[in-house]
């Protein structure tokens, strides 16, 4: 099947030759006519596979379809990370040159001023997260009532950093009558129920096994302490001589921790989370895309909008709480098709995530020792305790620098 067969206009389909794309994924295969019909869309597939297209492209195509409307926001798209908005906003762009298209992102941790500009200029696609969006709106900066669709793209984080109150209170802004996208690559229990208030007899597309980890991925579980991790990290990057790497830990402060470990060791490493500016965090995949540093440390944050096609090898430094989220990580690997190694390195102390794991994907792992770092089976039984283990909740929210309720620390909603 080619691009033609999917009904894409004769521009569209220049861009896409330019671009050198021949064949469309099964995602795109799927959802293009069905966004094309203006149909509501709940869309699951691995990461990797070009979910960003099968949207995009059907949505640029409408712009031709019916002409430019000065000061009418079209479309828009809500993605729970900066990095994110920033990988859609520029699929947008590259994949409507010459087509007069405006799309205009906007997302926190930058100054608000060159994105009111932008849209001041003229947009048709918005890119934003939900708090950024919520700002302008509430200072009534942009109008979203002429809006037609809307994609929630990743739904499922957005939900898990507690952004569904930011969510309903957009969704007042909206139209009642318009198009609804659901895309991601994992659906679970709260997205379907949250399908149900929004979606209009979506057409579910599934396009492999839910919740499942991309193939051509590669999945390695060694066991090790948790005081040896750092150590065993250099020991892999620097023995086989990997020269991109990408690595998760879950909190910030272990992103820090590592990336002066790595350093230590003659590792040059950047790190990237929520607490780092907007500037600190595009140099530091700026210098990860261009080989300035070997490993890029970082925390969940980067791992719904980190594109990076070469891309070989992720670690797991710790385990997520969500396990939703080990698939997005280890699908920023083996991408368009290549193969990809994902590593997880699991504490004793952090099996039942990887039970978890096991749960969602239907994958047995059987964990590995690395000779040199196997881990101390004495210290593990003298470290057992009759403490009440906390709820993964509670870990989840920890992991995110929340309370309850998908709050910060301060009571107030989170906002990126």
């Amino acid at each position: 099947m080619s691009f033609s067969t999917l009904g894409l206009h004769a521009d569209v389909l220049s861009i896409l030759d330019t671009l050198a794309y021949e064949t469309p994924t099964p995602i795109q295969q799927a959802a293009i006519p069905d966004v094309l019909a203006g149909h509501d869309v709940m869309a699951g597939a691995q990461t990797g596979t070009g979910k960003t297209a099968a949207f995009a492209l059907p949505l640029i195509q409408r712009h031709l379809e019916r002409g430019p409307a000065p000061k009418s926001i079209r479309v828009l798209v809500l993605t729970p990370t900066r990095e994110l908005a920033q990988q859609v906003h520029q699929s947008f762009v590259k994949y409507s040159q010459g087509l007069g298209l405006n799309a205009v992102v906007a997302y926190g941790g930058a100054s608000i001023n060159p994105q009111i500009e932008a849209l001041n200029a003229g947009c048709d696609v918005l890119v934003a997260t939900p708090g950024r969006l919520l700002e302008l709106a509430i200072k009534q900066l942009i109008d979203l009532s002429s809006v037609e669709t809307l994609v929630l793209d990743e739904a499922d984080r957005m939900l898990d950093m507690g952004f569904i109150i930011d969510i309903e209170r957009i969704l007042k802004r909206l139209p009642d009558t318009r198009q609804t996208l659901f895309f991601s690559a994992t659906f679970n229990d709260d997205v379907f129920a949250l399908s149900k208030t929004l979606l209009n007899q979506p057409k579910l597309i599934e396009v492999a096994e839910r919740n499942a980890a991309a193939a051509q991925v590669e999945q390695r579980i060694y066991e090790v302490d948790s005081k040896r991790k750092a150590g065993l990290v250099a020991y892999l990057i620097g023995s086989k001589n990997w020269q991109q790497v990408l690595i998760f830990t879950r909190t910030k402060q272990a992103v820090d921790e590592l990336t002066k470990e790595l350093g230590k060791d003659g590792i040059k490493a950047a790190a990237v989370h929520g607490d780092k500016s907007q500037g600190a965090r595009d140099r530091g995949l700026e210098e990860f895309k261009t080989g300035q540093v070997r490993a890029l440390v970082a925390t969940d944050v980067a791992a719904r909008g980190l594109d990076i096609e070469q891309l070989q090898y992720v670690i797991n430094y710790e385990l997520p709480y969500n396990a939703e989220d080990y698939i997005h990580r280890i699908g920023r690997t083996g991408r368009a098709g290549k193969a990809g190694l994902a590593i997880s390195l699991v504490a004793p102390k952090e099996k039942y995530l990887l039970e978890d794991i096991e749960k969602l994907t239907g994958e047995h792992f059987v964990p590995q020792w690395l000779e040199g770092f196997e881990p101390n089976l004495m210290a593990q039984e003298e470290s057992t305790s009759s403490k009440r283990k906390p709820s993964k909740k509670a870990l989840r929210a920890k992991a995110l620098g929340q309370g309850g309720s998908g709050k910060s620390k301060t009571g107030k909603p989170r906002r990126r």
